[in-house]
């Protein structure tokens, strides 16, 4: 699952990012509020991490841009302000959760957790092809009822390749969704990542399109 973290200060936005990373998510983190916004409306996301503080747009103008467009979208507000004024603002404007700084990153993933699984029926959260299984929640990996081992990035490759299983792919489109990147031509991303020891293409009988 893919996450995007809304937050100026960097050493936390770090901190944050390492916890979640070492959970398999795969994460992308904005410093600024406009970018943000367009980050979040533009992209597909299963969660954001969003801080009220952010310069050029703030966090409650964020929130209301991309409630417009993706209402069903989890959103956990990660803020400073303690005020129930703003709790009941944020709530009412259609944030899913609310934590106050300072945190516990434990706290923090277990509310990760309890909003992923709230907004992904069963079979969205479990993708199967042949007997491979990712649990997209848990970020777990099985083949044939054993447990693989793989990388936050190499999850999120797995995911994607395994949701479009049948359908013919391109190294620009999985550039774009599991990179964020824009397509250059030079860059071998995609093949380092496929090729390195088979772990990824070993899974699924899937190579992206020359």
């Amino acid at each position: 699952m893919r996450i995007l973290i809304a937050e100026d200060d960097a050493a936390l936005a770090s901190f944050v990012c390492k916890g979640l990373e070492s959970e398999h998510y795969a994460v992308d983190i904005s410093a600024e509020g406009e970018q943000a916004r367009a980050m979040a409306t533009e992209f597909d996301y299963d969660l954001v991490i969003l801080d009220l503080n952010l310069p050029r747009l703030d966090g409650v103008s964020i929130l209301r841009q991309v409630r417009t467009k993706k209402p069903s979208m989890p959103i956990l507000i990660l803020t400073a302000r303690s005020r129930v004024e703003d709790r009941v603002l944020c709530l009412d404007t259609g944030a899913d959760d609310y934590l106050v700084k300072p945190f516990s990153f434990s706290e923090l993933s277990a509310r990760i957790r309890a909003l992923l699984r709230r907004s992904h029926m069963p079979a969205e959260s479990t993708l199967v092809v042949d007997d491979l299984t990712l649990d997209r929640v848990e970020r777990r990996v099985e083949r044939c009822g054993r447990r693989v081992e793989l990388t936050s990035k190499e999850i999120a490759l797995l995911e994607y390749l395994m949701r479009n299983a049948g359908r013919r792919i391109t190294r620009n489109m999985i550039i774009e969704h599991v990179w964020n990147l824009s397509f250059d031509t030079a860059t071998n991303v995609v093949d380092v990542y496929i090729n390195y020891g088979l772990r990824v293409t070993s899974l699924v009988s899937m190579q992206p399109a020359k």
